[in-house]
């Protein structure tokens, strides 16, 4: 479970101080798909940057099975992240000179994983987004929609208990935007990852099954997604078996 209490993040100082977030509380239950919901300036991205440990808000605690991240030392923060989350973003964030291995084995030797052990998870999660044959391309000869891909694959390789997703269809042509919704659903469901995705796309939002509504910082709104299915009770990781080409 992830607990978000008295959440607050301040910018600036004095007059010019902005808040960003402001005495945010919800929980999140393990497996849950969650769509975190607000305009541009809301505070959605602060919330996520919060709740990963990306950065620290002067007030509040996030507890992620019972542990509150933000009293650990930075070192044990980033040895957390590596361990238990696997992020996606917008602008894919890879690494375009290397290949699509190594962008997929990098958070596994930042997590310390043993070099014996790496090569089958890089294997599984690209066989999972259906990369496998792209291995030994570079990532910047990939097309936006597998440039996508590679991302999910490197969040998905260190096996995490939970998925940030930061607008993630957001550069994508709709077709392919739909098929990297249905690979991070699958994914969600059949290995009970819990799967946070901040948007401001009220249809990708309906399919999930919390939608958190913020702005101007403050939790306007908690609501059931329409269309949702439940969350999977798995507490055990499957293995990765879904494929969407895209």
């Amino acid at each position: 479970m992830i607990e978000v209490k008295h959440v607050t993040k301040t910018y600036g100082k004095k007059q010019n101080a902005f808040r960003a977030l402001d005495d945010v509380n919800f929980e999140i239950p393990d497996g849950a798909s969650v769509a975190i919901i607000g305009k541009s300036g809301s505070g959605k991205s602060t919330l996520m940057h919060a709740m990963s440990g990306l950065d620290r808000p002067e007030q509040g605690e996030v507890v992620i099975d019972g542990e509150n991240i933000l009293k650990l030392k930075q070192k044990a923060v980033d040895k957390f992240r590596a361990e238990k989350i696997g992020f996606i973003f917008q602008s894919f964030f890879i690494q375009g000179n290397e290949s699509v291995y190594d962008n997929v084995s990098l958070p596994l030797e930042i997590a310390d994983v043993p070099r014996s052990k790496r090569k089958a998870r890089v294997d599984a999660a690209l066989a999972a987004v259906e990369l496998s044959e792209k291995v030994k391309n570079k990532a910047k000869d990939l097309s936006g929609g597998q440039k996508q891909r590679l991302a999910i694959a490197r969040a998905i390789a260190n096996e995490p208990d939970i998925i940030f997703a930061d607008e993630p269809t957001g550069n994508l042509d709709s077709v392919t935007g739909e098929k990297v919704e249905e690979l991070l659903f699958g994914y969600n469901r059949e290995q009970g990852v819990t799967l946070i995705i901040v948007t401001h796309d009220d249809e990708l939002a309906a399919k999930c099954d919390m939608q958190i509504k913020i702005k101007d910082g403050k939790i306007e709104a908690i609501e059931n997604g329409k269309s949702a299915q439940s969350p999977s009770p798995a507490t055990a990781k499957r293995p990765m078996r879904r494929t969407v080409t895209l």
